[in-house]
């Protein structure tokens, strides 16, 4: 009787610790799944104080602004056809020196092999024993062992000529106020080159370089000063002035495209999406910027239609959820949109392309002097 008496007792003493340790555990598990909520939630800023939008495009304006949400980034629009840039959203962040490009820079490591017959489309390059990778594949993919062949194979010097060439380390834009360009190192970064051509490490971009380099995919080999009209007058008259022609394998371009096409299709842009009317082509990145100790996701497209085709880059910054594969969808967000409202229709608005004043080619001494920026 005894022994019954002191079991319950102790039962009586530990029961309620048992529930207490019980709720304990509750309350600490939803405690960190709070605090992982909390760190998982993209914070929410305004990323459209103090721009300047007198000579924007106010359709694509609002279908930028709306995507981006409230992520820190910058969101660029471009014509490629003349190097008009129709909306810059946070212009603070986009013209700011610049970031990491992460593996955006594989279109500049991808078009220098195949102009220096380092590779072909189809050529197979082993990244392992029994895995190899083509360009359109590992452009779609993303795949870092691959670039980074392609960059020991090419040698730092005509890496360097070729991300200068299309417009790394000089500023994008003729007269744009606040402009900073990005750079580009002097010498092969301490942990070799096959690092620069497959993340970028060593260069400093802007959203303006990537979106003059995707124009000049776009429209076929011209690379374009970016002019930003500052009032409706301005974009009224405005005069598209030629920066250079890029000096490239003749199939270059068109080798690529498979690549940046296959990333929206089956690759690292699934989330920018298309339609089979409206393809959409580009290249993300994703990396941490040791610089600014931010994560950094970049996409880079455009877009092959009949009508008002446009560059867009989305640059996104922060510490949590960002990503290239974000920033696609941001792009797809901002295409669907104008889709949905016919912008791409041939005879959705004619005069875009009608009224353009005949082309300005760039003297020679200015292309000289646009180097020393």
């Amino acid at each position: 009787m005894k022994r019954w008496l002191i079991v319950s007792v102790l039962l009586l003493q530990v029961l309620p610790l048992a529930v207490i340790g019980q709720s304990q555990q509750r309350r600490t598990a939803a405690a960190r799944k709070k605090l992982v909520a909390s760190r998982r939630t993209v914070p929410s800023v305004d990323p459209t104080i103090g721009d300047n939008i007198d000579g924007d495009d106010l359709t694509i304006r609002r279908a930028a602004v709306t995507a981006l949400g409230g992520y820190a980034g910058s969101v660029v629009v471009v014509d490629p056809a003349s190097g008009r840039i129709l909306t810059m959203v946070n212009q603070k962040l986009a013209l700011q020196t610049g970031f990491i490009p992460c593996s955006t820079i594989k279109l500049v490591t991808s078009l220098a092999a195949l102009t220096e017959n380092v590779v072909s489309k189809n050529t197979s390059v082993y990244i392992s024993r029994y895995v190899s990778y083509n360009m359109t594949q590992a452009l779609a993919r993303s795949n870092n062992q691959y670039f980074n062949i392609l960059g020991r194979r090419l040698g730092f010097d005509r890496v360097h000529k070729y991300a200068q060439m299309m417009g790394f380390g000089e500023k994008a834009g003729l007269d744009i106020t606040g402009e900073q360009p990005g750079a580009l190192p002097d010498a092969e970064p301490p942990n070799g080159v096959g690092m620069m051509t497959s993340f970028g490490t060593g260069i400093s971009m802007t959203p303006l370089e990537l979106a003059g380099l995707l124009g000049a995919i776009a429209n076929g080999g011209t690379l374009y000063y970016l002019q930003y009209p500052q009032t409706q007058q301005d974009a009224d008259h405005f005069a598209p002035q030629i920066k250079r022609q890029l000096e490239l394998a003749s199939n270059g371009i068109e080798d690529i495209k498979f690549g940046m096409r296959g990333a929206v299709d089956f690759g690292t842009a699934r989330r920018a999406g298309y339609d089979a009317s409206e393809p959409i082509l580009g290249k993300t990145g994703t990396c941490t910027d040791f610089q600014s100790s931010n994560k950094m996701g970049w996409f880079g497209s455009f877009n092959e239609v009949g009508a008002h085709q446009l560059v867009v880059v989305v640059m996104l910054t922060g510490h949590v959820n960002i990503s290239g594969p974000v920033a696609a969808g941001v792009a797809g967000a901002i295409y669907r949109n104008l889709s949905a409202q016919r912008y791409f229709a041939a005879d959705s608005d004619p005069k875009r392309r009608s009224d353009l004043p005949e082309i300005i080619t760039t003297m020679p001494c200015c292309i000289a002097t646009a180097h020393q920026h």
